[in-house]
């Protein structure tokens, strides 16, 4: 091989490394979450036929906001990431990417977003989409080595997403768009709490104030849990009250929702890790067959 072609190949190595480091500054499964919510709060909001041009031009903005959120959020947050053994091995922490970089190639996926969904979809659902990186930025994120309510704060911007879409679809907010941000709020509660338990030690090294830090003994975590279990369960069944949805997604949200609140209830009575982990599983097992019956089920409005 010649000095030039192997000179090609370290670049071309080198670059495809780099993108994979800025890839991962956006946080992709988590951006994937996003645009799942928001899919289905547009496709909620939307007449019989949806307008599926719109629908990607949402999901595009919507990408580009969400990703340039997360990154900024890394940059604010690369020197306690360096102190958690979860995340010490993020570009930011582990040198691969400069905070400088970190921080233009942030606002640059922000501010790409928002114009492109004022442009191409409305001003509704940029503002909302806005709203989400101010108060996540400016808000959740410096909250967290302060205050045990970080976490209903973060609940705030992380519920937004199917509202996004609903505004999309819509140009509006109605009450149904309200009631999956609160099906969203409340179960973000018990899945960032099994998380927290999960990851208790390294948040303490760190210094943020989850409750199962603040408080080891789990007496307050416990009863965050079940609470917004219990509640979830009662507001996942107003879709169907309200006629969004048909009766198959009433007793399916009942039959989750009544699952879901008995691992919360498990881990009251047996507070360990293996019943933190269960709970986390059946959070992510709740929320996207919850979503995906709604829509299946979903009533014209």
């Amino acid at each position: 091989m010649s000095s030039n072609a192997a000179t090609l190949t370290v670049n071309g190595a080198t670059a495809l490394r780099r993108a994979a480091d800025y890839f991962e500054l956006a946080k992709p499964r988590v951006v994937l979450m996003v645009l799942i919510t928001a899919f289905v709060g547009f496709y909620l909001g939307s007449a019989e036929v949806p307008n599926y041009l719109r629908l990607l031009q949402m999901l595009f903005g919507t990408a580009l906001a969400a990703g340039g959120t997360l990154a900024l959020n890394q940059y604010l947050e690369r020197d306690t990431d360096a102190l958690m053994e979860r995340t010490r091995r993020r570009p930011l922490p582990d040198g691969r990417v400069q905070p400088r970089e970190a921080l233009w190639f942030g606002i640059a996926l922000v501010l790409a977003g928002l114009g492109y969904l004022a442009l191409a979809v409305n001003l509704l659902s940029m503002l909302v989409t806005g709203f989400i990186t101010l108060s996540y930025l400016a808000l959740y994120t410096p909250m967290k080595p302060r205050s045990s309510l970080c976490m209903l704060i973060g609940a705030v911007p992380g519920a937004l997403p199917p509202v996004i879409g609903w505004t999309a679809a819509r140009g509006s907010l109605d009450v149904i768009a309200w009631v999956l941000f609160a099906i969203m709020f409340l179960w973000q509660v018990p899945h960032t709490l099994a998380i927290a338990r999960l990851y208790c030690a390294d948040y303490a090294k760190a210094g943020i104030q989850f409750l199962p830090v603040i408080e080891p003994d789990g007496a307050s975590t416990n009863r965050q849990v079940v609470s917004h279990s219990a509640a979830l369960l009662a507001v996942s069944l107003l879709p169907t009250l309200l006629g969004a949805a048909g009766a198959v997604y009433f007793i399916v949200a009942f039959v989750l929702g009544v699952g879901f609140l008995v691992y919360g209830i498990r881990l009251v009575l047996q507070s360990t890790l293996k019943r933190a982990r269960q709970l986390l599983f059946a959070s992510l097992i709740y929320l996207p067959v919850l979503l995906l019956i709604m829509a299946l089920d979903r009533v014209r409005l």
